[in-house]
């Protein structure tokens, strides 16, 4: 269920995970082997598939890649140490939260992590790698006011706030479900009990029905007019869409806004630091290299 046009957009995250197959790759190798011990790791019906021959696969087919990664961790985590830097369990969880929102919430994140194979101590190792890359980076970007300046002037449009509203909702197929709803609300009951019991839109009914803030153009039209022409704490009557029957209720509203360029001046600098790490990642790469003796024993055999 999306009651989004085509014209909602979400801004794109970037984040450098660089080791992503290292843990499923490190799993798969982990037990030890005793000398003249032949392990099996898969069987079709008598032929024997050996974990030397699983081993040696993956070697070929990723073992470069999960090498230098693995090399890049450690002399990563070895400057982290010789420069001092502190990364606090509170920005590992800030990212965290920020990977979470990305994927739509608690539970669509945790889905991922099943899906890809990873858990939440192998993501937070990722997010402390990339935030000792970035911290270890800094000196590797400049950053003018100038530059900050173009930026504000040529996009400002972006930052500009248009009238937008907070809004929960409760989506059934029949008027007379949406009317027995409404007449619980005036009854008292909770409109996110209700919305958690009674919803069909199950991308929001566990959060109470929260689409959170949305602009003109980003919803159905018939939904779209209930919700702008509504107050904060009102509850309409149903609303008619494809979808069904909605009943809305306006949590906020925000007015029509121009940005201000000291407003928003370090969402930008974010923004123009992201752009510069991709130019800057191979210089900074390139002068830690040289700073440490790696000998490849793997993939030299």
């Amino acid at each position: 269920m999306n009651l989004l046009s085509t014209k909602k957009h979400s801004r794109k995250i970037i984040l450098l995970l660089l080791v992503l197959v290292i843990g499923v790759f490190a799993g798969a190798c982990e037990k030890a082997q005793e000398p003249g011990e032949v392990e099996v790791v898969a069987k079709i019906n008598d032929e024997e598939i050996t974990k030397d021959e699983f081993y040696n696969y993956l070697i070929q087919q990723n073992g470069q890649e999960v090498l230098e990664a693995l090399i890049l961790e450690k002399m990563v985590m070895m400057e982290v140490e010789s420069n001092d830097v502190e990364i606090s369990d509170e920005a590992i969880q800030e990212e965290m939260d920020v990977m979470i929102e990305s994927y739509g919430g608690e539970d669509a994140f945790q889905e991922a992590l099943v899906y890809y194979g990873f858990t939440e101590e192998s993501v937070k190792k990722n997010i402390r790698l990339n935030l000792g890359i970035e911290a270890l980076m800094e000196p590797y970007i400049e950053l003018t006011d100038e530059e900050v300046l173009e930026y504000f002037i040529q996009n400002k449009s972006e930052f500009d706030t248009s009238e937008q509203v907070n809004a929960s909702h409760i989506l059934v197929d029949t008027e007379e479900e949406a009317n027995d709803i409404i007449t619980k609300l005036n009854d008292g009951e909770d409109f996110a009990d209700l919305a958690a019991e009674y919803s069909k839109d199950v991308s929001n009914a566990s959060q109470g029905g929260s689409l959170g803030f949305f602009g003109r153009g980003q919803m159905v039209g018939p939904f779209e007019e209930a919700a702008f022409s509504m107050e904060p704490g009102d509850i309409s009557e149903p609303v008619q869409t494809d979808f069904g029957f909605h009943i809305i209720k306006v949590e906020d509203k925000t007015t029509t806004e121009e940005a201000k360029l000291e407003d928003v001046s370090e969402e930008i600098e974010d923004i123009l630091k992201d752009q510069k790490m991709s130019s800057a990642y191979s210089v900074w790469y390139e002068d830690i290299q040289e700073k440490y003796e790696v000998e490849n024993y793997i993939l030299n055999d």
